[in-house]
């Protein structure tokens, strides 16, 4: 089952390392600038938090886990949060703790991964406690993926005109 998950985060890190840097509108305009011309369509309310897709059609933004801030990219199709070993280090998870036994294939090829639970993510008001995620080593993951297993700690999170709305 944990492998399973594990290429399921594999293949969100394929597609952010292989997905076009600019996505282009049906007007012709960037992602970025078109959503900027458009009216919010979805509510920001108090327990909400409110994410605008970048130029790639991603929504990144910066998350605090265990109180530091890490640039996180949303993955709907990752299983639990992913992250590399540096970022773990800065979290607080120390070789003793990281224990790199799951195999998994990345797009850098097959790596060893380690699972470990984060106290808290947060982002604006919204927090998330007890988040189970994934560590690779440095080489087969340069980004932080945010997955399911904080989403489905959230009450809801929806997606319309390039905006992502995260409840709780």
């Amino acid at each position: 089952m944990i492998a399973r998950n594990l290429f399921l985060v594999t293949i969100g890190a394929v597609a952010m390392s292989q997905i076009p840097k600019l996505m282009v509108t049906p007007s012709g305009l960037p992602a970025r600038a078109a959503a900027a011309t458009a009216e919010a369509a979805l509510p920001v309310t108090p327990g909400s938090y409110s994410i605008t897709a970048n130029e790639a059609g991603h929504f990144q933004d910066s998350f605090r886990l265990n109180g530091r801030s890490v640039s996180g990219l949303v993955d709907t199709g990752a299983t639990f949060v992913a992250m590399n070993e540096s970022v773990a280090r800065q979290l607080g998870f120390t070789g003793n703790s990281l224990d790199f036994r799951y195999a998994v294939n990345t797009a850098n090829g097959p790596a060893q991964a380690a699972h470990v639970v984060i106290d808290r993510v947060e982002i604006g008001s919204l927090r998330a406690q007890g988040v189970e995620a994934f560590v690779l080593k440095d080489n087969a993951l340069t980004g932080t993926l945010i997955g399911m297993s904080f989403l489905r700690k959230l009450k809801s999170y929806s997606v319309e005109d390039g905006k992502m709305v995260l409840r709780q």
